[in-house]
């Protein structure tokens, strides 16, 4: 089935995006760890650009609807601001920086190299956004279309620095201390 391959070609390329970087990937790797034709990656993709960009957009839709799967089992819980982020450090400590959650992070850099990329990039970066200003929205917080934008990056960038060193900053330490900032008035 072409839609098989096509997503055995996805995964294969965002396993290798995360395991050897952008210019590690190669058509025949590709092929050989999809366990497909090398003609069928050009079928499927004609260009390198068109499968990261498919690679991208394939992850950060999996995620988002991860994300909006938990954020919806919550719902009826009636969070605390306090409550919700020890729940966010929860759920970003338990993820396990496997190759392919690795792969997205040098797709975001490939993105500031290839203007092809970019727009799939700030669909991603818009998914998650939006994600997060809906939740913000169930808290109550005010603002929550500007200080959305503000915590996903604070998260991702918290993210990075937890995998580039192992270790890193309690990341629900992090996020109540902004809640708390953006639900303070002036």
């Amino acid at each position: 089935m072409a839609t098989d391959a096509r997503r055995r070609i996805i995964d294969a390329t965002l396993h290798l995006v995360g395991t050897h970087g952008i210019a590690g990937i190669t058509n025949r790797r590709i092929a050989s760890l999809a366990e497909v034709s090398l003609g069928s990656i050009t079928y499927h993709f004609p260009s390198q650009s068109d499968l990261l960009k498919a690679a991208l957009t394939t992850f950060a839709e999996e995620e988002t609807e991860r994300l909006r799967t938990i954020a919806e089992s919550y719902r009826s819980q009636s969070l605390s601001v306090a409550e919700a982020a020890v729940l966010t450090g929860r759920i970003a400590e338990d993820l396990a920086f496997t190759a392919e959650r690795i792969a997205p992070y040098e797709l975001w850099i490939q993105a500031g190299r290839d203007p092809d990329l970019r727009a799939t990039a700030d669909e991603c970066w818009c998914a998650y956004d939006a994600l997060t200003v809906t939740i913000l929205r169930a808290l109550e917080l005010p603002d929550a279309e500007t200080f959305g934008p503000v915590l996903v990056a604070t998260i991702a960038g918290l993210q990075l620095r937890r995998l580039s060193t192992g270790s890193g900053t309690d990341l629900a330490a992090a996020t109540l201390l902004l809640l708390r900032g953006a639900t303070t008035q002036p």
